[in-house]
């Protein structure tokens, strides 16, 4: 899933107005919940994920039995397919109602009329964690509930390491030690702001400004004393060797993945897309949220949420809303676990046997709560570029950190303004 995260944050800032105008005209129809009439639909229509429709399955069974309104749904592909189909459907009368998206489309769809903002009671709000909610906010307002996460984590060859350490300060001795002879104690791609923003975010860099707005697109926090000071940590592990050369850049991915699963690499931080991969190569591995830093606080990871939606389009907003709910409480987001392994943000469920009993499950689960949602907004479209430079020339030792974030900052900055995107 993260290739589907960081293609859609790539591009999703470069038509945030483009259809703006298109959007629902000004009719009197209510959104946020609300519709023109109280009589209930015949139909209601849901765009779900590809394979994900077995665990979708059981919900709109309970939901058309209690309510006797039939649903249908169709799979697409999440990150491509509904965001390039949904612009086209939805105006013809031939989208959705229900659509699931990652999280950090919303800004982009919301601005340009797509999505509707949804009103829900508090107690279905407190159902879930509170960063997947703020991840599912846009501009102030609620456009979704989270129906799964996921975040780095740290995983580990248990031939080589018998537990997680508790802190990145016992990692770095252990990798000290454990770092020659083409194997490696603990491997990252920092060199990647989606993995490298964990570090710098601890020490108290961020990439906008959160306010009880939202996010601000004007206060930008990655060349700050923080997150300085996390770039710095994070080229000393490059400087001192702990690292190799060959995971910089477009092939770093594969490049650990391989060493990782040749068993010649007792630890490393990936998310839950990589277990499979690990473990059907023989690696017999565990998982943990990430240690400590050296300044006491935890990696604070972006985690990506998964969420439904309703269309700006749909004739039956209060119905779609209702079946939101219904197919992201705690009884159906269990089932969904069971089905697809994906991790619901609902917090009764993290204690949850299910979850908890689970050591991957549950390292993501803990993780996510530590983490800052990946920003929703159009303008993080313009942040990865610039931040992958400028941390290829830091680790490789071309440049110190603060120039090279006070210049990735500034690109940053007159990208946002080029692009049109504030």
């Amino acid at each position: 899933m993260l290739e589907k995260f960081l293609s859609v944050s790539l591009t999703a800032g470069l038509a945030v107005s483009m259809l703006a105008a298109c959007g629902p005209q000004d009719s009197g129809e209510e959104t946020g919940g609300k519709t023109d009439s109280n009589e209930k639909p015949e139909k209601l229509v849901v765009w779900e994920d590809k394979e994900k429709g077995v665990a979708l399955e059981p919900a709109i069974k309970s939901f058309e039995e209690k309510y006797g309104i039939k649903v249908e749904f169709k799979e697409l592909g999440m990150a491509d397919e509904i965001r390039e189909q949904l612009p086209l459907d939805a105006p013809a009368g031939t989208g959705p109602d229900v659509l699931t998206l990652p999280h950090d489309q919303i800004g982009a769809l919301a601005t340009q009329g797509l999505l509707a903002p949804i009103e829900v009671d508090e107690k279905v709000i407190d159902t879930f964690t509170e960063s997947s909610i703020q991840a599912q906010s846009f501009e102030g307002q609620l456009y979704g509930l989270p129906k799964a996460t996921e975040t780095p984590v740290f995983i580990y060859n248990k031939e080589h390491m018998e537990a997680a350490p508790e802190s990145f300060d016992e990692l770095y001795d252990f990798s000290k030690d454990f770092t020659g002879n083409g194997n490696y104690g603990f491997l990252a791609l920092w060199d990647n702001f989606y993995f490298a923003n964990a570090i710098m975010a601890a020490n108290g860099g961020y990439v906008f400004k959160q306010t009880d707005d939202g996010l601000d697109a004007d206060d930008i926090g990655l060349n700050n004393e923080g997150a300085v000071k996390g770039a710095q940590y994070i080229q000393k592990w490059y400087e001192e060797g702990l690292f190799p050369k060959g995971i910089v850049g477009e092939n770093g991915g594969s490049a650990m993945d391989g060493l990782f699963n040749e068993g010649k690499v007792a630890s490393v931080m990936n998310g839950p897309w990589a277990f499979q991969g690990m473990q059907d190569a023989g690696i017999e591995i565990g998982v943990a949220p990430l240690p400590k830093l050296p300044n006491g606080e935890y990696p604070q990871t972006f985690i990506g949420v998964k969420g439904w939606h309703v269309s700006a389009y749909s004739e039956n907003k209060e119905w779609a809303t209702k079946l939101v709910e219904w197919v992201t409480n705690e009884e159906n987001a269990k089932i969904r676990y069971e089905k697809t392994k994906e991790i619901p943000p609902v917090k009764s469920l993290i204690e949850d046997p299910v979850i908890a009993d689970n050591e991957g499950a549950a390292a993501v689960a803990v993780q996510s709560q530590r983490g800052v949602p990946m920003p929703n907004i159009p303008e993080m479209g313009q942040v990865w570029e610039p931040m992958a430079n400028a941390l290829q020339l830091i680790v490789t030792g071309k440049q110190k950190p603060q120039p090279a974030l006070e210049d990735s900052t500034k690109t940053i900055k007159q990208q946002i303004e080029a692009s049109g995107a504030k």
